[in-house]
């Protein structure tokens, strides 16, 4: 079931939930149509499936990345790098399914922007959570607002997936990212 939701993710992310058709999923899932319909009851379904795994996908990827680092400066620097690495290149140009889904679904389906809603808040909270345990352990300066650059911090991750779309260079997506901690620093 991975492989085939991650194929469905590539269409997805490529080309929007409106504008993927049943028949470009199920090909690029490589199931036959009844195969389909025994697992998924509609494309919807396809979708919110492919939404669900996309994101614990990329939570354990961020985890992982995360679990390598040791103080909560590292670990900032480390989320960003991994957001510009994401919002690049093939990948970038991909896109990301939580911000396509934010822009395309998020006022016509309350299930998905209630998924994209909990996904992108989780990483406005970690954000929050690094900037604290940076203050803590003394890798952040302590008079920062850690509420006002973990909302800035957002807005930087969430407009590389964006502009990622446009094809840009991981070179240029990493200076971003080193800009962006600037902002911490």
């Amino acid at each position: 079931m991975d492989t085939a939701l991650n194929r469905a993710l590539v269409v997805f992310s490529e080309r929007g939930y409106h504008a993927a058709s049943l028949a470009e999923l199920r090909a690029a899932m490589k199931l036959a149509t009844g195969s389909l319909y025994k697992a998924f009851a509609d494309k919807r379904a396809i979708f919110l499936a492919t939404l669900d795994h996309y994101i614990a996908r990329r939570d354990q990827q961020v985890r992982e990345r995360l679990d390598a680092q040791h103080s909560g400066r590292d670990k900032l620097e480390a989320l960003l790098q991994f957001y510009a690495e994401a919002a690049s290149d093939s990948e970038g140009r991909r896109g990301c399914l939580v911000v396509t889904s934010a822009a395309e679904l998020a006022t016509l389906d309350a299930e998905a922007a209630a998924k994209v809603r909990g996904a992108l808040r989780r990483v406005e909270s970690l954000l929050r959570d690094l900037i604290d345990l940076g203050q803590s352990d003394g890798s952040i300066r302590p008079n920062l607002d850690a509420e006002a650059v973990a909302g800035a911090l957002f807005c930087v991750i969430q407009g590389l997936r964006v502009v990622g779309k446009t094809g840009r260079a991981k070179n240029e997506m990493m200076s971003v990212a080193s800009q962006a901690a600037a902002l911490f620093a």
